[in-house]
Parts: C-alpha cells; sequence; structure tokens
C-alpha cells in the first residue's frame, strides 16, 4: 500500500513513525508546506532504507497541489493529517487523484444562524457525506473520522453493539486523563486550534425521537470514574463527530460526547472567547494581517515537543448502557489507555499524538488487506470491530472493557481486580 501523508504535524509525525515498522505500506509520502517537518518525520522512521519513505512539498489549501503530489507518488491512499479546516482541498484532491482517503477530523460544522444553542447548522461532515454517491460510484473509500475520538471510539460503539449488546439505550464517549505536563500552567497536548473549534462551539446530542440538537458549549456536567486508577473526572458536552457518526450505522437512544476538561482549562477557553481570541477572522496588526486563534496557537507550546515535560495516562473509550445480550441492564467502558513514558520511549511521540496516529495505521493496513474495503463516504462504525481490535493489540497498548454502573466502574469488576 502507498500512503501519502499530507501534513507533518505531531500526528503525522507519529503515524510515519508507526506505520514505518509495518510490512503492509510499501512507500510511505510525508508531506508539508514545510518540508523540514517533513525531513524531521522521515527521520523519526524505522526500516526507511531503499526511499521507502520520502518527504515532499504540499501545499494543503490546493486541491490540484494535492492531487499532482498523490498522482507523481502514485498514492493509494491520501491520510489528511492537517486540522479539518484542510479537509475539503484534502479531500477533493484525492477524489481527484482517484486514491482512496483517510482523515481523523470531518468537515467543520457552521452553528445554526437563529438558534446555536438548540438547533443544528450544517453539522460536522455534511459536505463529505453529501459526495457518498460520487465516491461510491466511481468506486473509491472515503474513511472519515479516524483517529482515536473519533475513531476508536465508534470502533468500540461497534464492538458493543455486535458482541455484547442485545439492545441500546445510550452510547457516550468519554475522554479523561491524568497526565501533567511540567513547567507550564497551560498546555494543550492537542492541537489548540482544534480544541477551541470542538469545546466552544455548540456541542451536539442525538436522541433519537428529536435527532441532531445542540446546547451551549460545556453542557451537562457530570462524574465519570476513568479505569486503571486515572479515576473520577467532571465531564462536560463539547462537539465532537461520533455524536454525528454512531447514530447513521448504530441503533441507539442517545448518543453524547463529553470530555474531562477541568475547570481550569475551560475558564482559560472561556476568558479567549470573551477577548475574541478564538476567532479565526484575520484582524490587521502593524500592517500584519492575521487571525486571533493563529496568534494564541503560536505563543503555546507545541503538542508534538511536550513529550519529554508529560508524565501520566490518556483514556479513550465509549460508555454503554443497554441490555445485555442475556437480557439484563448492562453498562460497560470500551476503552484504550497509553501510557505517556511508554509511548515516549518506544517511538519518541508523546500519548496524545501516538495515540490519536496509530488508529489510522491501523485502519490503512486493514484497508490494504481488503478486510475494511469498502465504497463511498463512510464512518468507522460501519465496518467490522473485531479485525481493528485484533491488529491494535499488535502495537503495544492493548484495548480493554469494563463493567460499569452508574458510570463507575462497577464493584464486581474492582473485587476481580484486587483479588
Amino acid at each position: 500500500m502507498r500512503v501519502l501523508v499530507v501534513g507533518a504535524g505531531g500526528v503525522g509525525s507519529a503515524f510515519v513513525a508507526i506505520a514505518s515498522k509495518r510490512e503492509a505500506y510499501s512507500h510511505i509520502t510525508v508531506a508539508d508546506i514545510d518540508v523540514t517537518k517533513a525531513e524531521g518525520a522521515v527521520a523519526t522512521a524505522t526500516s526507511a532504507e531503499g526511499n521507502r519513505i520520502v518527504s515532499a512539498f504540499i501545499d494543503a489549501s490546493s486541491e490540484d497541489s494535492v492531487a499532482e503530489l498523490a498522482r507523481s507518488m502514485q498514492a493509494d491512499i491520501i491520510l489528511n493529517a492537517c486540522d479539518p479546516r484542510f479537509n475539503p482541498p484534502i479531500f477533493s484532491g484525492a477524489f481527484a487523484a482517484g486514491c482512496n482517503y483517510v482523515d481523523m477530523a470531518m468537515n467543520l460544522s457552521v452553528p445554526h444562524p437563529t438558534h446555536p444553542f438548540s438547533k443544528t447548522g450544517i453539522r460536522l461532515g455534511d459536505g463529505q457525506f453529501a459526495e457518498h454517491p460520487t465516491w461510491k460510484n466511481r468506486g473509491l473509500m472515503a474513511l472519515v473520522g479516524m483517529g482515536v475520538e473519533p475513531g476508536f471510539s465508534d470502533v468500540a460503539a461497534r464492538y458493543a453493539a455486535d458482541e455484547l449488546f442485545s439492545e441500546i439505550h445510550e452510547i457516550g464517549v468519554r475522554d479523561g486523563a491524568d497526565l501533567v505536563v511540567d513547567g507550564y500552567d497551560f498546555a494543550p497536548t492537542f492541537s489548540i486550534w482544534t480544541t477551541i473549534e470542538e469545546c466552544l462551539n455548540p456541542p451536539v446530542i442525538y436522541e433519537r425521537d428529536r435527532g441532531w440538537y445542540t446546547t451551549p458549549p460545556f453542557s451537562e456536567p457530570e462524574i465519570f470514574t476513568f479505569p486503571a486508577g486515572i479515576g473520577a473526572l467532571k465531564c462536560v458536552n463539547v462537539e465532537h463527530e461520533e455524536v454525528i457518526l454512531i447514530p447513521r450505522w448504530i441503533d441507539v437512544e442517545r448518543v453524547t460526547f463529553k470530555y474531562g476538561l477541568g475547570d481550569d482549562f475551560i475558564n482559560v477557553l472561556k476568558t479567549l472567547q470573551k477577548l475574541d481570541l478564538v476567532s479565526t477572522d484575520p484582524v490587521e496588526v502593524r500592517g500584519v494581517r492575521v487571525s486571533p486563534r493563529d496568534v494564541v496557537a503560536a505563543t503555546l507550546p507545541d503538542p508534538a515537543e511536550l513529550g519529554d515535560k508529560m508524565h501520566g495516562r490518556t483514556c479513550a473509550g465509549t460508555w454503554v448502557k443497554g441490555i445485555g445480550k442475556d437480557g439484563a441492564p448492562r453498562e460497560v467502558y470500551v476503552y484504550h489507555i497509553v501510557d505517556n513514558a511508554w509511548s515516549m520511549r518506544e517511538f519518541g511521540h508523546q500519548a496524545v499524538v501516538w495515540q490519536t496516529a496509530v488508529m489510522p495505521a491501523v485502519a490503512i493496513e486493514l484497508m490494504a488487506t481488503g478486510q475494511w474495503m469498502t465504497r463511498g463516504v463512510v464512518g468507522p462504525e460501519a465496518l467490522p470491530s473485531e479485525p481493528f481490535l485484533d491488529l491494535l493489540d499488535q502495537h503495544g497498548m492493548e484495548w480493554d472493557f469494563g463493567e460499569y454502573w452508574e458510570k463507575s466502574p462497577a464493584p464486581e469488576r474492582e473485587r476481580a481486580s484486587t483479588a
């Protein structure tokens, strides 16, 4: 499988380090508008002999640039490792070049013009799903939302629906961590540009009888207890793709996504919003036009470079409530935990970017073998979960699930683990 990786930031570089260890990847081109970043990603790869892994220039904002490089490198798949604002030209460029496509975040939403906190406007990924017939008719596959969240979380929902439940009442993706970054009061471990987008946009909730609707940011706070000692965290609603994706393929009454952000993190985001520093509209400063959000991103540390200052673990997972296969009420949490010390030691990448990057690495390998190959625009839950979960275990950090009760590990599970 020949892959073109568009974007050599933290996740793109981590993907190269992971995929370079796998025989399924016959050739990898990692491209960026900053070629030195792409060259740096190649330098972290293993088994790069014989020009198997190369760097290149690309302008991700140009459909023509994406299509031209994909053709010249004879790419089978384009992995979009850029911020989702670049999705439209990369998505279109892949189609123009006749390539299959994978991204880790779907096209951006646009809030409802008059009722942003109760009604959806343009939803995440609407533009991509509108192209489903075109991609299907051409025999191409676009796998959207295939990072860790969305991505693994959607696979986890599929697994629960197929293997653990006969009826599902509620699915809630819950993300938490006990990561600490030494020397910083505020240092997001993922792209601040994307974090602002998903946290300050109106969160989306799905209910079967109501469809998709929105609320104000940080709504419906709850305490969710994460496994393996990470513990209880206050989680709040944020906008995320799983709420759009999961009901398309899984029969469920309600779907939410909540982050364990913490009050300090939320207060920083609210302050940035009050100062209008989250805007993407350029303003002129001493003759230079720049967006306030880009200024914020430039002043914060690069998340990809925080690994040696981080310690702790990150947990991504999907909580599911319904009726088990035996007809009794059941709650489970299907999750994946990565320890930063492990990911730094084994791959040289911090836990959050490694966890995000390993998921498309698994998915593309399954596409290469035909186990995950279909036509059209699809999400991860449209595909079988077990091949993905089996292959994920080969990468060193295994997934798991636990019995829960009222959003905490069930007492029976806790007793069993300490016996």
